[in-house]
């Protein structure tokens, strides 16, 4: 009797801890958020607004758009809608916790000043956490002590060195689309999207691990295997436990992640033997990143100050994966974008040639190329990597005039911050570079408008990086090829992970 009595209490007690999680709390939540004056969605019960958000992804993902039309809602379709409806800064339901949606300059500006307040928001399904994390993912102290380790690798002086590999991998590359003409043609559709993803992989590989170049490649190409895989699972919702359990899928995923952590030990190991040999081999992000690692730890005089191998590991894997992805998705947008507007395209290819003529573009010249720059940084303005920046509190935190209750997620929507109309006037969806003549500050007016690589102290590290080869391989297809939007181009950037073309980027390539 007072067993079953006992079993009895251990249930009860569980169903009210779990109505406790999966309602009360949660509609206590809403409560507070609305009477600060936010609007939002109201919660529903276990999954919040996730059935109403896979449902509308998928919608907007059915067929592609035109290429004059407002992609926002296409690329973020749900918050968009929910923006619509309850205005700039509201929120809506990941599960049982809220998420404050904000694309008001003067709140994310405070957001991201203030990373130790507003920190990083922690993965729930481990399945996300084996794409990357390091510095990205790192907060507070362990965040100061990866970027001041990691910092001295993106020094403008060490990508000196690195400018000669854009050079050369971009040179392959447009050898590669000049074999696919054949002798009576002056002119060849090609989808340029999976060569530009080889390009930034190939330097990506050259530049990060060097002498291990070919390694590097390989470790590149499963890293790009296993983003698929997880962003397959990641589009159904996510039970805690699936990704114990042996799919075909889980058990390749698992396989590469296992692959790719012992070929960049092994790298690792290699140049770690090299450095106590007396041998320091510091031109590459791998090699710079050693021996500022031992450095802190000798100035320190204990190993608790550097990286673990670990830790050096985790930081290899999002060389790769953010290097790689930030430079295709800048250049496949800038291509198609200049496909539409030839006339930029024209007076940046004045520009290259007036600036460097046929010889090698070096990184003095790229730095003075003026309208590549404003074609540049309007192309990250309409289709910036990330379309969303998110964050989370986790005690209770006064942002402007509201004051959030500890554990509210936040999103910060780039994309919609970018096409504001009342930031950027009524042109703002429009490809319109020259807004840019006079640098992003006169662009904005000082507001924190235009966040492409984030903002604040937890600025993107290697956008200076990114920039510089975006720039090395826009100078050349220019130098050798005008493009036109191929007929068969179907127009639909979406989100895996960063803003992609899903039914790839084929454009028309004039040899010149």
């Amino acid at each position: 009797m007072c067993y079953a009595m006992f079993i009895v209490v251990i249930l009860v007690s569980c169903a009210l801890s779990f109505l406790n999680l999966m309602w009360f709390k949660p509609k206590k939540m809403e409560k507070l958020l609305r009477e600060q004056g936010l609007d939002g969605n109201s919660y529903k019960f276990l999954f919040g607004d996730l059935k109403e958000m896979v449902k509308v992804i998928l919608e907007a993902k059915a067929k592609p758009i035109g290429v004059t039309d407002d992609i926002v809602p296409r690329v973020l379709p749900f918050v968009h809608k929910a923006v619509a409806t309850h205005g700039k800064v509201c929120f809506t339901w990941m599960g049982n916790k809220p998420v404050v949606q904000i694309s008001e300059p003067l709140m994310i500006r405070e957001i991201l000043a203030n990373y130790n307040q507003f920190q990083k928001p922690s993965v729930n399904n481990p399945l996300t956490k084996l794409l990357a994390t390091g510095l990205i993912d790192a907060d507070a102290d362990r965040w100061v002590k990866h970027r001041k380790i990691i910092n001295p690798a993106f020094h403008v002086e060490k990508l000196k060195h690195m400018v000669h590999a854009f050079y050369v991998r971009c040179n392959e590359m447009i050898k590669k689309w000049e074999e696919l003409l054949t002798n009576d043609q002056s002119s060849w559709e090609v989808d340029v999207w999976p060569h530009l993803q080889s390009f930034s992989s190939d330097v990506i590989s050259h530049t990060a691990f060097g002498g291990s170049f070919e390694e590097g490649k390989r470790i590149s190409r499963l890293q790009q295997e296993q983003a698929q895989l997880i962003i397959m699972a990641e589009q159904s919702v996510y039970i805690p436990g699936s990704r114990f359990l042996p799919t075909r899928s889980n058990v390749r995923i698992n396989e590469i992640e296992r692959e790719v952590r012992a070929s960049i030990r092994s790298i690792i190991d290699k140049r770690v033997t090299m450095m106590k040999d007396g041998y320091i081999d510091n031109e590459d992000l791998l090699g710079i990143l050693l021996d500022s690692n031992y450095k802190e730890i000798k100035q320190n005089g204990n190993s608790y100050f550097g990286l673990s191998i670990e830790e050096v590991i985790e930081e290899c894997k999002l060389f790769y994966f953010a290097g790689q992805e930030t430079t295709t998705n800048l250049l496949v947008w800038t291509m198609i974008l200049l496909s539409q507007y030839t006339n930029w395209q024209t007076n940046a290819r004045n520009e290259v040639l007036d600036v460097f003529g046929e010889r090698k573009p070096d990184i003095d010249g790229l730095s003075r190329l003026k309208v590549v720059n404003m074609i540049l940084n309007e192309v990250l303005r309409l289709y910036p990597p990330g379309a969303a920046l998110g964050r989370m509190i986790h005690e209770e935190t006064k942002l402007g005039n509201i004051t959030l209750p500890a554990g509210t997620h936040i999103q910060l929507n780039t994309i919609l911050l970018h096409h504001d109309y009342d930031l950027w006037g009524v042109d703002a969806k429009e490809f319109k570079p020259e807004r840019f003549a006079k640098g992003v500050s006169k662009a904005t007016n000082g507001q924190a408008s235009y966040v492409p690589f984030g903002g604040g102290p937890r600025i993107c590290i290697g956008q200076t990086f990114a920039m510089m080869e975006a720039k090395m391989a826009l100078v050349m297809i220019l130098r050798r090829f005008s493009f036109e939007l191929s007929p068969s181009y179907s127009h639909a950037p979406h989100l895996i992970i960063t803003l992609q073309p899903q039914f790839g980027a084929h454009l028309v390539l004039h040899k010149l």
